[in-house]
């Protein structure tokens, strides 16, 4: 006898349809799975034939054949115990066939009977939901992130056996009550907070104006001025996290494996610092299954690169696409998978090996082909993605003694938080959250100029030797700047303050 139950899979960040085809009939004990399968399904026959004679239910000595379709498309995971276990006893009439095609079934078996957690279940959930489907069968251990999406009927289960008595009207099953984002949202717990932060005014200030508009920026200064700890900081004025965008964040960790299955959605935007010895796979992505990266596990979040000239060269480079584009194509033999990788970079280097190169306090021990060598590890067109350039000097013995209140991280996020209100209602309909995301043509309308300004920024265009994106992104750090001060349109003081976040590639790099 022939039965379906419906499963789904996953490429890159999107779920597709799985028909788990499951035929019995007279002959000899064999057991075989089809239909493009990798390893971990291939396993499952000994986990699904084992689990099911120990839930108390018969496992048919006939020959069974388990079709996964579309056979063309590459199955990976445990995620199809579950299926293919109901795809056998529906075959057997021991589940209603008709009542088990009504829901997608997900789920890894053990030699118990226990179904277990997979990886994968939100973005699963959100392309099933597109694609019809609205009763889903899913373990307990991923209903927290399930209890999310909409619009759906979630039955949570713990064992195999559960799943035949709820298919069979022997038990009843609640389905999952939709949890409110807003409600339990978790805003960063400051560990480092900008008011413990003594001087560096203009720091702060540059890493306020990355936040509010989510550019990147660079922070060149002399070891022990504070770079890493503002950038530590950084994390606790980044703008309030919307729903949209949780949701965007929890597909890729739940794909990954890093989701917390006790809140089953990533409450506050991710904090990356992968170290300086990280490899091109770990950082974009890749691996035997296109696994993703570092890049695409800060999307919506910060990339944090400390040290950024000791990273390999080659590495670096691999950051040009996504800081462009704002996603990562992985192509390997098997498939070629697209993550998102929309983040902010925060960077922190030295200007030279000693680390001394332009301070007011310390004199610079190194030649000047030693500091264009360390310099030079940074290329033109790697430099020329990044919106800020700021230059960190060493606190002085005043400032680390005195009682003046710094400025709280709190009060720093309200105008980030009001500066990215204004941001979200001007792209409203674009899919686009902030202005440093900006296409040309929306720079062009939200980014005008009046006489003195298009005066002003031709002649830094020129002197500073400027090319197109570094135009385009002077006008959307001014565009952030205004939105910070409530201003409509932008004035000569605003892109004042953006070009000069552009003057140190004459310093250092010309």
């Amino acid at each position: 006898m022939l039965s379906k139950i419906i499963c789904y899979g996953l490429e890159g960040i999107d779920g597709f349809p799985v028909t788990v085809e499951a035929n019995l009939s007279k002959g000899k004990f064999f057991f075989e799975i089809v239909g493009l399968a990798d390893t971990a399904i291939k396993e499952s026959k000994e986990r699904v034939m084992t689990a099911i004679k120990n839930s108390s239910l018969n496992f048919p000595p006939d020959r069974i054949i388990i079709n996964l379709a579309p056979a063309h498309k590459k199955k990976e995971g445990p995620m199809y115990d579950l299926s293919i276990a109901l795809g056998i006893l529906s075959a057997c009439n021991q589940i209603p066939t008709e009542k088990a095609k009504e829901y997608v079934v997900l789920g890894e078996l053990s030699l118990g009977g226990q179904v277990r957690r997979v990886n994968g279940i939100l973005p699963i959930l959100i392309s099933a939901r597109k694609d019809g489907y609205t009763k889903f069968i899913l373990p307990e251990a991923s209903a927290k992130e399930a209890s999310y999406i909409s619009g759906i009927e979630v039955y949570a289960v713990k064992t195999l056996s559960q799943v035949v008595d709820f298919l069979n009207g022997v038990e009843e099953l609640e389905p999952l009550k939709t949890q409110n984002f807003q409600e339990i949202r978790d805003d960063f717990k400051d560990v480092v907070d900008f008011k413990n932060i003594k001087g560096q005014a203009s720091a702060k200030r540059a890493l306020e104006i990355a936040a509010a508009g989510g550019h990147n920026i660079l922070l060149i200064g002399p070891p022990g001025s504070g770079k890493t700890l503002m950038a530590k900081a950084f994390s606790s004025i980044l703008p309030e996290l919307t729903f949209e965008e949780a949701l965007e964040i929890t597909k890729i960790h739940s794909i990954a494996g890093e989701l917390d299955p006790s809140k089953g959605i990533v409450l506050s935007r991710p904090i990356r610092t992968p170290h300086h010895t990280a490899t091109n796979a770990s950082l974009i992505g890749g691996g035997r299954n296109s696994k993703p990266g570092e890049i695409s596990l800060a999307h919506n979040g910060v990339l944090f690169l400390d040290e950024f000239p000791e990273y390999q060269r080659s590495t670096l480079e691999t950051l040009r696409q996504p800081l462009e584009d704002g996603k990562i194509t992985v192509s390997r033999v098997q498939q070629t998978v697209t993550y998102p990788a929309n983040f902010i970079l925060v960077a922190s280097m030295n200007p030279c090996p000693c680390g001394y190169y332009g301070s007011k306090k310390h004199v610079c021990n190194c030649t000047p082909s030693q500091i264009q060598k360390y310099l030079n590890k940074l290329s033109g067109p790697l430099m020329d993605r990044i919106d800020l350039h700021v230059e960190v000097d060493g606190v002085t013995y005043d400032d680390l003694k005195s009682t003046t209140l710094e400025e709280s991280s709190a009060e720093i996020r309200e105008r980030v938080n009001q500066a990215r209100r204004l941001q979200l209602e001007r792209l409203k309909g674009t899919k686009i959250f902030s202005n440093s995301k900006m296409t040309t043509p929306l720079t062009k309308e939200y980014c005008k100029l009046d006489e003195a300004g298009e005066m002003m920024l031709k002649e830094a265009f020129d002197s500073l030797a400027l090319s197109a994106r570094a135009y385009d992104k002077i006008l959307k750090v001014a565009r952030t700047i205004a939105d910070l001060e409530g201003e409509e349109n932008i004035s000569i003081s605003h892109l004042a303050e953006a070009i000069q976040y552009r003057s140190l590639d004459q310093k250092y790099w010309m």
